[in-house]
């Protein structure tokens, strides 16, 4: 189902037709006698005696041409909660036979700043669907007119856009399967991204031979499919201040390899490029909103397959960081996707910071199921930020251990290290200080483990099921909030 948002240049005070209106939290309609008809008044307030008051979202039906609905607004509403009842509204249209409505934002005494502009991204969030590949998709549209004095500026029309854009990007490309999205095909949509002022740098199987990026390439060499580096920059200050760096890991389609996977649930592992979708959906949303930053977004394009020409369990491949690694699962792979690409980041752009996003470990979930990334980083401050940036957004991290301790469980008598910890037991962490090893100037660094967080199979708040788009929004909340 579509949803069209329009607003209007006239500060209208009568609503007419289906009418979504502003109450607080008791329900109280006072403030609508400006708005509303006298008899409609009268009539809601008769009916409110009889009401579910504890619902957040209570319709009428004045006729059989128009339909007013109350959202009631706590105080002291956070842009998060704000966005929740958005996303309520929309699943309450979709079981109305309505298609069109009236916003009037002179309703929305709340003092939330932009109140309005977080409602109707609550609403867009929410609607996303992935229709692609159906022969019969939802052609319906719901169409929404914004009047009043309340409704969010230009300006913030087109950051809430940028957003939205981002987000569903980043949904498109993790909601792809895996023999359309492979890594040729990816490297060429995010090529596109040039339009939007972006420039953008991709260095193929023979550059990346070139420049010794084995553990990458490792990974990809069982499939017919090309590997890829992809790097985007969008350079949104004159001046040539450091920029902030965001790492993804691409595995298109991870079979494990030679570690082959169990056949159950493979077909998930068309997400495990989730990490590189956000921040390709993340770059796109700070291009098209003109972000005041300089920022890099780096990412590793692989397929694991177990070709031929597969790596094996038992070899040692050397890192573009010049360290050797010893491959004892083939399934561990996308810390060797994400080892190259974090030297390669930190040596390059000599970066402010690197946040680094994976699917990486099954481990997290085990951990912290669906409701929190895990967050590894070797930075306090930038640890926190990213916290108090999730909690803003409701995409919350929660910060797991990194120690020395962990070292032992890694290393390998054979090379530098091992990609897996064969003991048993903190996988998430043993993966973590394994990327660590790869931050070889002490750089800000955090690891943000998505593996429970990019795709949901039941829905969220702000999504109908599917691709998430985790990520995106935590991050343009990071650098809204503290680095512009």
């Amino acid at each position: 189902m579509n949803i069209k948002i329009n607003f209007k240049n006239q500060a209208f005070v009568r609503s007419y037709g289906n009418s979504i209106l502003f109450v607080d939290e008791k329900f109280n309609i006072s403030g609508l006698k400006k708005i509303i008809s006298v008899s409609e008044y009268s009539y809601i307030l008769d009916l409110l005696k009889n009401k579910d008051l504890e619902k957040k979202i209570i319709t009428f039906d004045i006729s059989s041409k128009r339909k007013i609905i109350l959202v009631a607004l706590k105080k002291n509403l956070t842009a998060s909660a704000a966005e929740n009842l958005g996303a309520k509204c929309y699943d309450l249209f979709k079981k109305l036979n309505k298609t069109e409505y009236i916003v009037n934002s002179n309703s929305a005494l709340n003092g939330l700043k932009n109140f309005v502009g977080h409602f109707l991204h609550g609403i867009k969030l929410k609607s996303y669907l992935f229709e692609k590949y159906k022969t019969k998709k939802n052609k319906k549209t719901i169409s929404i007119s914004v009047i009043g004095k309340k409704t969010p500026s230009p300006k913030d029309q087109i950051k809430f856009k940028a957003l939205e854009d981002g987000t569903f990007f980043t949904r498109d490309l993790v909601s792809e399967p895996g023999n359309v999205l492979h890594p040729d095909e990816y490297a060429k949509r995010i090529n596109s991204l040039r339009k939007f002022g972006l420039k953008i740098s991709i260095y193929d199987d023979k550059k990346l031979k070139k420049l010794g990026m084995n553990t990458l390439l490792g990974v990809g060499q069982g499939s017919v499919r090309g590997s890829y580096l992809v790097t985007m920059e969008w350079n949104g200050l004159k001046n040539k201040s450091k920029p902030l760096a965001f790492v993804g890991k691409g595995v298109c389609f991870d079979t494990g390899g030679i570690s082959l996977k169990p056949a159950k649930f493979m077909e998930d592992m068309t997400y495990d490029m989730a990490g590189s979708a956000v921040v390709v959906g993340l770059m796109k949303s700070l291009a098209l909103r003109k972000a005041k930053i300089n920022a890099v977004g780096v990412v590793g394009l692989v397929e694991n397959m177990p070709g031929g020409n597969a790596q094996r369990p038992g070899d040692i491949v050397k890192s573009y960081s010049g360290k050797t690694v010893e491959i004892l699962n083939t399934d561990a792979e996308g810390r060797l996707v994400l080892a190259d690409a974090l030297t390669f980041t930190e040596e390059k752009f000599k970066p402010k910071f690197i946040v680094d996003l994976a699917t990486l470990t099954g481990a997290i979930i085990v951990s912290l199921g669906s409701e929190y990334a895990g967050l590894f980083s070797n930075d306090d401050k930038l640890s926190q930020q990213l916290i108090e940036s999730g909690e803003h957004v409701e995409e919350k991290v929660w910060r797991m251990p990194l120690n020395k301790n962990y070292d032992k469980l890694i290393d390998s008598k054979n090379a530098d290290m091992q990609n897996i910890n064969y003991v048993g037991g903190a996988g998430s962490t043993t993966a973590a200080q394994f990327l660590q090893r790869f931050i070889l100037n002490k750089t800000p660094w955090a690891h943000l483990d998505i593996a429970g967080m990019a795709f949901s199979k039941y829905g969220g708040a702000l999504n109908s099921g599917g691709a998430t788009g985790y990520g995106v929004r935590l991050l343009n909340k990071l650098i809204e909030d503290h680095y512009e």
